[in-house]
């Protein structure tokens, strides 16, 4: 047993630190409801957009399957930072290899930075659907909208400001029920799975784990859990690692529920297209604007409009999400001072590393670099990646010098594991048919 585990199991409360966060209605929605809502980002509505399209109803399966799967990835991540106090870099960075650990940021920096560029893209295209904007000029004025509510704003402000972002997803739920599905045909393919071993089925397969599972939101998630502890005052690290196991229950209902409603959300988006545009192949459908569109003429002017205000929304939620998981994921490797609870002067690394990623993403949409073709390649590249990530997770919340006695219990390890088989037979699967 290190010093650090040693000095957790006999070190009491903070006498002048609150035990929880105030149950105020607002903070009723925790960050495990951001965190699902950036993970139905315009990328990922893309995606499922164009699954939905091309295979119909026999991929509404999908949604439910990947639902625990996301669940317990996230929880995973969550932990790290609950019980550490740390975010997942600093983790790496005290306790394994350096290689590792730049590997990892390397891959979530780049990563994020191609994302953020795609859902810019993506956000200004829902905007042009519903007023003429000039699409350049304008990604170039949500960008510095963005980076002003990130370098101005505090924490808490913007915490809350996400959580109203993300109830607009709701939006998807209307534009399904507008698409007038057949609800017995709708239901005996979600609790029936059908499956064709086909090239086009197992990239679509892997491109939603990858879009559904993406590295970015284990970063944002295990940070997120170190920003809520500084903003309840605990700011020194004595004071916020460790954990209770009442704390650790709340944390996981709050993934849960997050997860939970971002794969009703991806149900719904699979189902409104499923439902208008298949059959049409896989790939015609590149983003959530041409979703928009092509749906309007289908379920109506109300669902394609519905379906371009979700993109809105959740792209100025989920680009800070990146640029700022991008900064934490940096600032910790490092060890740089980073939160969103610092000031520009307190964190300078921090901000520029924000603003470096928010203007590498403007920069890939203005030189022509088509952001969904780069999309589409990282979504299957995430796919490829995600076992290896959370086993990852798996490795770091199973190592006692780690976690101390908050150890993974063997129902978390074992759909842990179970996730990551899955995601590495899809993934396998698919070179096994490119291959042979």
């Amino acid at each position: 047993m290190d010093v650090l585990t040693e000095r957790r199991r006999h070190r009491r409360p903070h006498p002048h630190l609150p035990a929880h966060a105030p149950g105020t209605p607002v903070r009723a929605l925790g960050t495990g409801v951001i965190t699902g809502a950036a993970d139905d980002d315009p990328s990922a509505i893309g995606t499922y957009a164009s699954a939905g399209a091309a295979f119909g109803p026999a991929i509404l399966w999908a949604a439910p399957v990947m639902f625990p799967m996301m669940a317990v990835t996230l929880y995973l991540a969550a932990k790290v930072g609950k019980v550490t106090g740390l975010g997942l870099a600093a983790v790496l960075r005290r306790h394994y290899p350096r290689g590792l650990l730049f590997v990892v940021a390397g891959l979530m920096l780049v990563g994020n930075t191609i994302e953020a560029a795609a859902d810019l893209g993506g956000l200004v295209a829902g905007l042009h659907l519903l007023l003429p904007v000039p699409i350049l000029p304008a990604i170039v004025g949500v960008a510095a909208l963005i980076l002003a509510v990130q370098f101005f704003g505090s924490y808490t402000w913007i915490r809350d400001v996400f959580r109203w972002l993300a109830l607009a997803l709701l939006a998807y739920v209307a534009a399904g029920v507008l698409a007038h599905p057949n609800w017995g045909e709708i239901a005996r393919a979600t609790v029936l799975p059908s499956f064709h071993w086909t090239r086009a089925s197992l990239a679509a397969l892997v491109a939603i784990i990858g879009t559904a599972g993406s590295s970015y939101l284990f970063g944002w998630q295990a940070s997120q859990q170190v920003e809520e502890e500084i903003s309840l005052g605990r700011r020194r690290l004595s004071d916020r690692s460790d954990t209770t196991e009442t704390a650790l229950k709340a944390m996981a209902w709050d993934v849960v529920l997050g997860m939970l409603f971002s794969a009703v959300i991806m149900f719904f988006i699979l189902l409104s297209t499923a439902t208008t545009l298949y059959p049409m192949r896989w790939g015609d459908i590149h983003t959530a604007a041409q979703a928009a569109q092509a749906l309007a003429p289908l379920a109506g002017r109300a669902a394609g409009a519905l379906f371009a205000v979700g993109i809105i929304a959740v792209g100025f939620l989920a680009i800070p999400v990146m640029s700022v998981g991008a900064a934490y994921i940096v600032c910790d490797a490092m060890e740089w001072k980073s939160g969103l609870s610092t000031s520009r002067h307190e964190a300078p690394q921090f901000h520029w590393v924000i603003g470096a990623v928010t203007v590498a993403a403007v920069a890939i949409n203005f030189l022509g670099v088509n952001p969904i073709h780069a999309l589409i390649l990282a979504g299957l590249v995430q796919g490829f990646l995600a076992p290896g990530m959370i086993i990852l997770l798996l490795l770091i919340t199973g190592n006692r010098a780690v976690m101390g006695r908050w150890t993974n219990s063997r129902p978390v390890a074992a759909l842990g594991w179970l996730s990551a088989a899955a995601t590495a037979a899809a993934a396998l699967g698919l070179v096994a048919l490119v291959v042979f």
